[in-house]
């Protein structure tokens, strides 16, 4: 898979066997290799990858700085035992002698040697490692910013598209509304409480069907604590075909509202958010009548 190509390609799990990381990070690589058995096998990689390189760059210190090493032991730990050995008795005098014997040295030397080597390798390549590593980490930081930059262009990209796709759909049931005899287009012109205030309507009284033009509406834009409501005047009575808000809904041309089979008139008041269930005439911003 591509992410997990693109997670070993960070770094991060060089990172992670040199112990570099923060606990969060630490625990996202191991929730991470415990779901992928590809970058399970990435870190042991890793690991034997590293630990070759330590063995094949191994530096060799001087022969002063071995001499150095082996003082500093000898005066700690290498102490000298002393053994008295008897001397024959003379007449004269009795004489006791010490005898040095110095310990073996050996075992240490081939162990401290043994570590020196891997010490010197390992620092080396730490040293380089977290260089690389750094390097790479904060290029992977770049890289999650381009991605998210990308990610918000193709965000708006398909947003543009979809506001596109459903604008010329919408356009089209528009032409079609125009070619179809049974849609009619009512016209809502402005009251005294806004005389400039318009907006258009397309009812299909056969089918039910009742459609609010979004781009013919000219209402002043509602707050969040009131919303536009549409009415059919139905046999002198008010029916509640919804409500809607000015330009809320930019990908739609059109906004669908309740279904009615006859109309005399529409009408649009300013409401209460969700809408009421009488109008309030006062608030009555158009009206228009439905022509036979």
């Amino acid at each position: 898979m591509e992410e997990v190509k693109a997670y070993i390609e960070s770094g991060i799990l060089e990172l992670y066997v040199l112990g570099q990381l923060n606990a969060q990070e630490h625990a996202e690589v191991e929730a991470m290799a415990s779901k992928y058995p590809e970058i399970k096998q990435e870190i042991e990689a890793i690991e034997i990858a590293m630990e070759q390189y330590a063995l094949q760059n191994a530096i060799q210190p001087s022969a002063d700085l071995e001499r150095k090493i082996l003082d500093k032991i000898g005066a700690t730990e290498s102490r000298e035992e002393t053994i008295p050995v008897a001397e024959p008795i003379k007449a004269s005098e009795r004489v006791k002698e010490t005898v040095i014997v110095p310990l073996n040295t050996a075992p240490y030397e081939s162990k401290i040697k043994s570590l020196r080597i891997a010490l010197v390798a390992c620092i080396a390549l730490l040293v380089m490692s977290i260089v690389a590593l750094y390097s790479a980490h904060n290029q992977l930081g770049d890289a999650k910013e381009q991605i998210a930059a990308l990610n918000l262009n193709n965000e708006k990209f398909t947003s543009t598209v979809n506001f596109m796709k459903q604008s010329n759909a919408d356009l089209q049931k528009i032409i079609d509304m125009n070619n179809d005899p049974d849609w009619k287009t009512v016209k809502l012109a402005g009251t005294v409480m806004d005389p400039n205030a318009k907006m258009t309507v397309y009812w299909h009284a056969k089918g039910k069907h009742v459609m609010v033009d979004n781009s013919k509406m000219d209402l002043p834009a509602n707050d969040q604590q009131h919303q536009y409501q549409l009415w059919a005047i139905v046999n002198g009575k008010p029916v509640d075909l919804g409500v809607f808000d000015v330009k809320a809904d930019s990908t739609h041309i059109l906004v669908a509202m309740k279904e009615i089979g006859s109309a005399a008139a529409f009408a649009v008041t300013l409401e209460k958010k969700g809408g009421s269930a009488s109008p309030t005439m006062n608030q009555m911003i158009v009206m228009g009548n439905v022509s036979i």
